[in-house]
């Protein structure tokens, strides 16, 4: 598996010299629907992806708030992406790479390269890189391999095995964690047995990944090995994804929760644990 993190200056190579398929997943908890946001400016070439239609399908409370795709329906998306086999895609967001991530993340389980921009847009702005207004052309249709699965999952049965016996993340925020609050979710709380890690403390403050070294010493505090899996959930299941690009670049092997707490919470047998 390729590095999965790629630079603004390496991406501007690429573009020039090896024709990379890039997608923007201009998406956020707030802002869902992030297409006028990339109409008004991105990386020439990029295909916009709409993470709750392309990256996620409608299904039930019971099921989480972005449960995955159908393969077949995750194949039909990637070849509208114009990816063939081979390709290599770069995938970035404006909103702390949670977006870009999800993206990574299913495509590198259903065995296409891709790479995170690291920092995401505002690394490109900052490094003075084009920008490119408006809807590009459709893609001509791609007829990439798309085999889902290569990467590990834990079901909800798997999640709460996984807090009894091994390592399981939390990466929401701390105060959600503890269940002092929970502002989209059914009931407040995590899985038993759970160690709270929240997301946001993977990156730094300005939007780039903190150094392999940094994060390997920060799950090893957690109490994560490099040679047995840690499992890892969200609230629904992308900014998990994002804590499961920073263990990979730290040199662990995640397995992601996709259902998530959106999952677990809707689930009334489930028990839930409140407090740090």
């Amino acid at each position: 598996m390729p590095h999965p993190l790629v630079s603004a200056p390496e991406l501007t190579r690429l573009l020039r010299e090896e024709n990379p398929v890039v997608l923007d997943v201009r998406w956020r908890l707030d802002a869902p629907d992030g297409h006028e946001a990339y109409r008004a400016g991105h990386i020439p070439s990029a295909q916009y992806v709409s993470l709750d239609d392309d990256l996620a399908r409608h299904g039930e409370p019971t099921d989480g708030r972005h449960p995955l795709p159908s393969p077949e329906a995750f194949a039909e998306t990637v070849h509208r992406w114009g990816i063939d086999d081979g390709d290599e895609v770069i995938v970035y967001d404006d909103w702390q790479s949670f977006g870009a991530a999800r993206a990574w993340w299913m495509l590198t389980d259903a065995g296409v390269t891709a790479r995170v921009l690291d920092g995401g847009l505002s690394a490109w702005r900052a490094m003075g890189g084009e920008m490119q207004i408006g809807d590009p052309a459709p893609a001509m249709p791609g007829g990439a391999a798309v085999q889902p699965g290569r990467l590990r999952q834990l079901t909800m049965a798997d999640a709460a095995a996984h807090a009894e016996r091994g390592l399981l993340l939390d990466a929401r925020a701390g105060e959600r964690f503890r269940g002092e609050t929970e502002p989209i979710d059914p009931r407040a709380g995590h899985i038993p047995g759970a160690v709270n890690a929240p997301t946001t403390a993977n990156s730094t403050s300005d939007g780039y990944l903190r150094a392999a070294d940094e994060l390997r010493e920060r799950f090893r505090a957690l109490g994560a090995q490099e040679d047995a899996p840690v499992g890892v959930y969200c609230g629904s299941g992308v900014s998990a994804a994002h804590a499961a690009l920073a263990l990979t670049v730290a040199g662990f092997t995640p397995a992601l929760y996709v259902g998530s707490w959106s999952q677990w919470s809707n689930h009334p047998d489930r028990p839930v644990a409140t407090g740090a």
